[in-house]
């Protein structure tokens, strides 16, 4: 019953209002399932159980009922709280489509001088299209682009802005869905129905299915890029506690001091 509930919530309801009534939901959410068997690495909370997500095919035990972050939201956090000077470091940072989990904590972090872009999200400080951004060239010492180059139908064009107001020696982390069995990404441009696109891409509103090959279209964008796999230094143990999808690959994009590619 919760499964179907919460499938029919995200595919009926639009994303900017469905960001506005999570806010209400959380207390109800936190008190509901409050426990000790998981930890969200966020905010430090634990609870009996996650909560189900996925549009299409519902993935069980994954959406903190806290922060309300999903796997790579998680494991993100990992990565930029132990491996990075993200929360240490004067920053200029542009957030693509702000995360809830992320949102308030990095507005209040004082090391960074932190903006939020998206032509739709309530949380978005610039109302802008990833493909035709109102920013300078070589602004942004770091960049976060979570899970939006799926939706873009040019997203070739979305990189090489990202890549352009990037500053040189900067840093951008691409993440995007991704099924690492395929070596190629899939996409058809004919597939308009959102029933469509949700059976064959997972999501109503994703128009393609990114495979291994994704990597190398950013390092021909001119981007140096390092696959990090966070999860691999992770124990099993650990894996679980933290609701992690274990393998999942963080695209970490570095901005050459010298491009050898002008984009």
């Amino acid at each position: 019953m919760i499964k179907q509930l919460f499938r029919l919530t995200l595919n009926s309801i639009p994303r900017p209002l469905l960001i506005r009534l999570s806010y209400l939901a959380k207390p109800v959410l936190q008190f509901a399932l409050k426990g000790s068997s998981y930890v969200d690495p966020i905010d430090g909370k634990s609870f009996r159980k996650f909560l189900p997500y996925g549009y299409e095919n519902q993935r069980e035990n994954v959406l903190s009922p806290s922060t309300l972050s999903l796997e790579r939201h998680r494991v993100l956090w990992l990565y930029l709280k132990n491996e990075t000077e993200f929360f240490s470091k004067k920053l200029k940072v542009l957030h693509f489509a702000p995360e809830q989990a992320f949102y308030k904590r990095f507005r209040k972090l004082s090391n960074l001088e932190y903006t939020t872009t998206d032509l739709n999200s309530p949380l978005a400080d610039v109302k802008a299209d990833i493909c035709d951004l109102p920013f300078e060239d070589d602004t942004y010492e770091f960049i976060l682009c979570n899970h939006v180059l799926e939706h873009i139908p040019d997203d070739t064009k979305a990189m090489q802005e990202i890549y352009r107001i990037l500053k040189p020696g900067g840093t951008a982390i691409l993440q995007i869905p991704q099924d690492l069995n395929r070596e190629f990404t899939f996409q058809d441009d004919s597939i308009t129905s959102q029933k469509e696109r949700a059976r064959i891409f997972g999501q109503y509103d994703h128009v393609r299915i990114y495979g291994k090959d994704f990597f190398q279209k950013l390092r021909a964008i001119g981007f140096e890029v390092e696959e990090v796999d966070y999860s691999s230094g992770l124990t099993s143990s650990e894996i679980n506690k933290y609701r992690l999808a274990k393998g999942e690959i963080i695209p970490v994009c570095t901005k050459p001091i010298s491009p050898s590619i002008k984009v």
